[in-house]
């Protein structure tokens, strides 16, 4: 059973392993394209940097001039044309000139050499190869150094390469090729193998030789083995990046030209094919957004350095990526109208059911608000029922003991005018009649009155006094009894608004009671209108 099985567990382990190769390989391909944005953006640093440097160097080349030191001056012009020789074409050329006329002028055979090697190099670097290969011709190889003879077959072989990519066809191509091939053994016998520019020679020709293999060795052990310059790092890794694609190694090609396009950044490298490359490689994988951004840098480099040969070369791709960055902005475009109209009915239909939800919401606040008035209604309706009925309760008893000591009274009475009627004391009885303390029983009433206001309102006469200036407050009886002024307006509070009825429970007139509330609310420090209801707003306890 478990041989059976084998098989299945060893293919979907293999799966496994590919899917996380792949997964590694676009994640290293994200960090990579990251950096190269990073590194595009530092772009104006790294050419302000080179530029600096180039000044510096005029400056110590007029210098020179003016000290008429023509050797120094030379090597002068050389440096500066090495600063410009992939960076600004017309510049490069003018000092290459420059250096030409100074190593005649010096009668310098081998500086005239190496000026015409120059020369050579910097009209095939702008896409000129009948005017390099002028230049080269006129060089006799059997004059020069072995370090110029180099530098002379490198040049030589690399303008065959170039017009081989150029024709791009099958009788020319081959033949340039093979050419280039034998131009480059000739420098490879002057080179020694353990030195960088040998390796680079090599994988050059096995590249060219389509020796794909040989020629990836090669480029891989100088980059690993060798201190190279930042220009030399773009072309093995751009090398790399050419034969990777030829492999079908997409994956590998494209983390090759980032590399190379960083590294061209980093050097202020205008005449280069990495971001051309790599843009075409991002297309060809539906990237057309970053494809489309690094055809452009790659064609403003190329005008920069006014290399002709390259823009043929980004003239090939850029209107197929632009004509497809087109379509992508449209799709976009129609996209973004589709989302528009969407999110206009969606902030539509949002609208409407805000203004539904605000308006239900205003009718339930609405609704809030009279329920609330009616609860707190309700809760004053319950605070003066309370109140009313503790009033009640009080008075009630209190007229309870009232009458039933008048009915004592009245019994009493009652038996004594029998028992003198009986005894014919007419006299007695008149004279008992004469004695019904009156005026007695109603001071009596008026205490039991204010003694039992005063326990139902404890805080009466505290908040009655609240509504006047310091000077105007009433104050209690010695007694602890209320004043006519206060009895009054007590009366008011437990509800007996009628004057009259007030007058004759106090016996007094209308008009004295009218005149005593005139009185009070004049001097009152709250609006006279209001005066009534701060008085019924005082509360029992």
């Amino acid at each position: 059973m478990k041989i059976k099985n084998k098989p299945k567990y060893i293919a979907f382990f293999l799966i496994c392993i590919f899917f996380s190769l792949v997964a590694k390989a676009q994640f290293n391909t994200a960090q990579l394209l990251n950096e190269l944005e990073t590194t595009l953006q530092k772009k104006e640093h790294f050419q302000k940097k080179k530029q600096n440097k180039i000044r510096d160097l005029k400056k110590e080349l007029e210098f020179s001039l003016k000290a008429n030191n023509q050797l120094k001056a030379y090597t002068l012009s050389h440096h500066l044309y090495s600063e410009y020789r992939s960076f600004i074409y017309d510049s490069a050329f003018f000092y290459v000139k420059k250096m030409l006329l100074m190593a005649y002028s010096l009668k310098n055979k081998d500086l005239i050499y190496k000026s015409k090697i120059e020369l050579g190099f910097t009209f095939l670097s702008s896409g000129l190869f009948k005017e390099s290969l002028d230049s080269l011709k006129s060089i006799p190889a059997n004059e020069l150094s072995n370090s110029s003879k180099i530098e002379f077959y490198k040049v030589y072989a690399r303008t065959y390469f170039d017009l081989a990519d150029y024709h791009k066809d099958n009788y020319y191509s081959p033949r340039y090729n093979k050419l280039g091939t034998a131009i480059l053994d000739s420098a490879l016998l002057l080179l020694n193998d353990k030195t960088p520019e040998f390796w680079l020679a090599y994988a050059l020709k096995q590249m060219k030789s389509e020796n794909l293999q040989n020629a990836l060795e090669a480029f891989n052990l100088v980059i690993s083995q060798y201190q190279i310059s930042e220009h030399d790092y773009a072309i093995c890794t751009s090398s790399l990046g050419w034969i990777y694609t030829l492999l079908d190694r997409e994956n590998d090609a494209v983390e090759m030209l980032i590399k190379a396009a960083i590294a061209d950044v980093k050097s202020s490298t205008k005449e280069t094919v990495a971001i051309r490359n790599l843009a075409v490689l991002l297309f060809k994988r539906g990237d057309i957004e970053k494809a489309y951004k690094y055809i452009k840098i790659a064609l403003a480099d190329a005008t920069f350095y006014n290399a002709r040969f390259r823009k043929i070369e980004i003239s090939e791709a850029l209107p197929i990526i632009e004509s497809e960055h087109s379509k992508s902005i449209q799709q976009k475009q129609n996209q973004l109208v589709i989302y528009a109209f969407i999110t206009t009915v969606l902030v539509l239909l949002i609208t409407l059911f805000l203004v539904v939800i605000y308006k239900q919401l205003m009718k339930l606040k609405r609704i809030k608000t009279i329920l609330q008035n009616t609860n707190q209604q309700l809760q004053n309706m319950n605070e003066s029922l309370r109140e009313s009925n503790k009033i009640k309760l009080e008075y009630i008893g209190y007229f309870f003991n009232v009458s039933s000591d008048f009915i004592v009274q009245l019994d009493s009475i009652s038996k004594t005018i029998n028992r003198k009627i009986l005894a014919k004391q007419f006299d007695d009885l008149k004279n008992m009649l004469n004695k019904t303390y009156l005026n007695k029983e109603r001071e009596k009433l008026f205490e039991n009155f204010d003694r039992i206001f005063l326990k139902i309102f404890p805080n009466f006469i505290e908040k009655f006094n609240e509504l006047f200036n310091p000077e105007d407050r009433v104050e209690l009886k010695e007694d602890g009894l209320l004043t006519t002024d206060l009895r009054i307006y007590a009366l008011i509070r437990l509800g007996i608004t009628d004057n009259e009825k007030i007058a004759k429970f106090l016996n007094y007139s209308v008009n004295t009671i009218y005149t005593y509330k005139t009185k009070l609310k004049n001097k009152t420090i709250v609006e006279k209108d209001k005066f009534r209801q701060y008085i019924l707003a005082i509360k029992a306890v």
